[in-house]
């Protein structure tokens, strides 16, 4: 059925059911590498400017002071809140596709100009810093844009295992990040090597926006922002590459329309909906993010000092273990990552955070009793974060999926922005408990509090979480655009009616 309008200002269309019963094509595959990128720079990113921290304070490079070194992990987590909070909002006001080419080029011009440091002074100390904040920026606004886009154009039936393992690439990011990175400063000399790892993700982010060009818009987005003829336009393509390639299909039930009117959606929804209608949906969004961000920058960002403090590990070989621990995190999405379309969203949500948080605690145990060493503890490292790695990109999924296509974006920004203040807490608290690494005590009481956090998320996943496996977003979260009267199946051979009331929208 092509769009009609049933009434002044509102459209009948069957899209989101037309975009829900396609089977793997082609299209799906470019879109998703092309898109999936933001998180393999953002992984390279953040390892390249950890492991070149080593060398920005000695006299050759820029002989910066250990304070403002550390500070550079700092600037960049803020630009990744300020970019996920200005361009979410845009990416719900504009559309996908115009924000994920131009936060691609912000964060290609930020990285970019990073390795364009060229002398040393609080002058060009500024300048790095703005560039990172820059870099930050254009990351945090590729969350908001893209996972916005595949969620919304991937089949309800692959959506899962596919976000799940396009936000489990940051591990691929940081694998190559950390072979770059040894490369440059082992065979080049330190003041060319560090600059030339910073241009590693500008490389690959100039190949990808040419890339991106060919992708098209939401038809979803467009639909409820009144361009029903461009949606419908680019559904028909979709379906023609399809049949091209000798897929029939199958035909769409009409009573799976839904009725959408031209409606713009301001701050004041994205509150309404946030803290009024769906506080529920908002305490499990909160609650997934935070307790996975604050046990994933405890860990990751201070994995060095613990081999070098308690395993006395050379820091040079330090990042040799960091390819075993990112392997782990990898290896989990890709693998168990369809489970979440087939078991379900909440057992396996639950299943991964309770999981890792279990195994830490035991692993905790291990470490305090002096039962581990580099190896050994690298090893328990990977098996913890294969099912947590999975678990945390679940939480990613999750916000993405749990609210109206109109503030989805902004949805997505709020939570990253909320998880990154509280993620920042980790790796100064666990800094403070390994210290000199002498007692390792302290610093099994910080393992028992990252394992307790994930299993409260994991509690909190049971009790609110929303079983939304293979389930078309809107009968997950009825638009806002729709109509109160909109039929739209809630599973296969089902229907749910959705009304004004129950749906929280005036």
């Amino acid at each position: 059925m092509v769009a009609i309008n049933t009434a002044p200002g509102v459209v009948r269309s069957l899209i989101p059911a037309r975009l829900d019963r396609l089977t793997w094509t082609p299209f799906h595959t470019r879109m998703v590498t092309a898109l999936g990128v933001a998180w393999v720079l953002d992984g390279l990113e953040i390892t390249v400017a950890s492991s070149v921290t080593g060398v920005l304070s000695q006299p050759g490079t820029l002989g910066m002071s250990a304070t403002a070194v550390g500070a550079i992990a700092t600037v960049y987590l803020v630009g990744e809140v300020i970019g996920a909070l200005f361009f979410g909002h845009l990416s719900d006001r504009l559309g996908r596709r115009n924000l994920f080419t131009v936060t691609l080029l912000v964060y290609l011009a930020g990285s970019g100009l990073t390795a364009l440091t060229l002398g040393h002074g609080t002058g060009w100390m500024l300048y790095l810093f703005a560039t990172r904040l820059i870099a930050g920026a254009g990351i945090g606004g590729e969350y908001a844009a893209i996972n916005s886009a595949i969620d919304e154009m991937i089949p309800a039936h692959y959506r899962g295992r596919v976000d799940i393992g396009v936000n489990g690439t940051y591990w691929a990011g940081a694998i190559l990040g950390t072979l770059g990175s040894l490369l440059f400063l082992n065979l080049l000399p330190v003041s060319t090597g560090w600059r030339l790892a910073f241009l590693l993700g500008p490389v690959l982010a100039v190949v990808i926006v040419f890339v991106r060009r060919h992708l098209p818009e939401s038809p979803r987005w467009l639909l409820t922002h009144g361009r029903a003829a461009e949606a419908e336009q680019i559904m028909a393509a979709i379906e023609a590459q399809t049949r091209s390639r000798g897929i029939a299909l199958a035909p769409v039930d009409e009573r799976r329309a839904i009725e959408v009117r031209d409606e713009h959606s301001g701050y004041r929804a994205l509150l309404r909906v946030l803290f009024v209608d769906r506080w529920r949906r908002s305490l499990l969004g909160a609650t997934l993010m935070i307790t996975q961000s604050f046990l994933y920058n405890a860990i990751f960002f201070t994995y060095v000092l613990v081999l070098t403090h308690f395993y006395a590990v050379p820091a040079a070989n330090a990042p040799v273990y960091l390819i075993g621990f990112a392997a782990g995190n990898l290896l989990g999405p890709l693998t168990i990552g369809r489970l979440f379309d087939t078991v379900g969203r909440k057992q396996m949500i639950a299943g991964t955070y309770l999981l890792s948080g279990v195994l830490l605690t035991i692993s905790a145990y291990l470490f305090d009793r002096g039962m581990l060493n580099a190896v050994t503890q690298t090893v328990a490292w990977c098996v913890i974060f294969f099912f947590a790695s999975a678990g945390a990109s679940a939480a990613y999924l999750t916000v993405s999926e749990i609210f109206p296509i109109e503030v989805r974006a902004r949805a997505i920004a709020v939570f990253f922005a909320i998880a990154q203040c509280f993620g920042a807490v980790g790796p100064v608290l666990y800094g403070h408990l390994i210290g000199a690494g002498t007692d390792p005590g302290r610093l099994f009481v910080g393992y028992l509090i990252g394992g307790g956090i994930m299993i409260i998320g994991g509690v909190v996943e049971i009790v609110l979480g929303v079983p939304a496996e293979r389930k078309p977003l809107e009968a997950i979260a009825l638009p806002l655009s729709a109509l109160p009267e909109t039929a739209v199946p809630r599973a296969a051979g089902a229907t749910t009616t959705f009304s004004p009331r129950r749906d929280g929208r005036r």
